[in-house]
């Protein structure tokens, strides 16, 4: 454990230094919320300890409701806050991060670490790891093919997912806020993603062999195809899983099984084989995802109301190659941008 403290302490030193420019200075505060429900929470808040020395650490499970408002209310724009949850801290329905970023305070969130088994939680401490030349460096130029990209094809042998008439300005998650409103976010980081113009304009199939399921955690099977027009799920080959089969269900009871998002994972610690089991550090990895459902708040589509859409199932397709307007831009596990 405490080799695993030591590395985390210098990735989180490098979080805070370059992503969130946060160096302790004596006009700045910065406050740790933690719990000890996991060992997970107790290699990062003591990381924490090491980074953050005048830092002020409070135990959420210690205080009421009322106290750790108190504290909050405490601080001033470009403080920082550090949430390091086993969970998922709750506060009847306060938002503790929207309520952090609207006094512009900046917050580092880790979210859900119970999810991950102790035999991978180096790979968390690891996927922390700040390589500012690779993340401002491929995303970025990833970024520039999907916006400029006409024509997007998903290959996996004799399958195809192809998205016509270009794709929506690509979002970025690297780590870099320089031209953000709000400063920080969950970590682990490292994501490019958008989606289709149009949703009429997305047909063909896919090969699955990964989906999140309902305790949006993962479930891996064997590999099946999935068949799509426009943008809809359409159908599956006769070897599809049972459950994929149920969601997909479920989903058809309430909203339309819409493909919307298009998700291109940075993070080089997270793999298929050791993976965290947050589905949202599990996305995270080299590769591409999409969401099935209609809910994705960052795009707004004709038809869709935001407020009323429920779904949004991450699923990982088995992917030969990406081509961007006939151009590779990722084949086997590596980017060509």
């Amino acid at each position: 454990m405490q080799d695993l403290i030591q590395v985390a302490s210098k990735n989180i030193s490098d979080i805070l230094k370059i992503c969130i420019e946060f160096e302790g200075a004596s006009t700045s505060k910065a406050l740790v919320v933690y719990d000890t429900q996991n060992g997970l929470t107790k290699i990062l808040t003591e990381a924490y300890r090491n980074v953050l020395p005048k830092a002020k650490f409070i135990d959420f499970d210690t205080l009421d409701k009322e106290n750790i408002l108190a504290e909050f209310e405490l601080l001033q724009a470009r403080d920082l806050v550090v949430l390091i949850q086993s969970s998922s801290f709750r506060l009847d329905d306060f938002r503790i991060r929207l309520h952090l970023f609207s006094k512009k305070v900046k917050v580092v969130e880790h979210l859900h670490l119970y999810r991950n088994d102790p035999a991978v939680w180096d790979v968390y401490v690891n996927s922390l790891a700040y390589d500012k030349s690779w993340y401002r460096q491929i995303g970025p130029s990833l970024k520039q093919k999907l916006d400029q990209c006409q024509r997007l094809e998903i290959v996996n042998g004799d399958s195809k997912l192809v998205f016509e008439n270009g794709l929506e300005a690509a979002k970025l998650n690297i780590g870099d806020y320089t031209k953000l409103e709000n400063i920080g976010g969950t970590f682990p980081i490292g994501e490019v993603f958008t989606e289709t113009k149009d949703f009429s304009c997305v047909n063909g199939s896919f090969i699955l062999d990964t989906f999140a399921n309902k305790d949006f955690s993962i479930t891996f099977c064997e590999p099946f195809e999935v068949r799509v027009e426009n943008s809809l799920i359409v159908g599956y080959s006769r070897n599809a899983s049972e459950e994929f089969k149920e969601m997909i269900e479920k989903i058809q009871s309430v909203e339309r099984p819409l493909l919307r998002e298009i998700g291109f994972g940075l993070n080089r610690a997270i793999t298929k084989q050791r993976y965290l089991g947050d589905i949202t550090a599990f996305e995270r990895q080299i590769g591409v995802h999409f969401s099935i459902g209609e809910k994705h708040s960052v795009y707004k589509k004709p038809g869709i109301q935001a407020y009323k859409s429920r779904f949004h199932v991450d699923v990982f397709p088995v992917v030969d190659c990406v081509l961007a307007d006939g151009v590779r831009i990722f084949e086997k596990g590596e980017y060509y941008v």
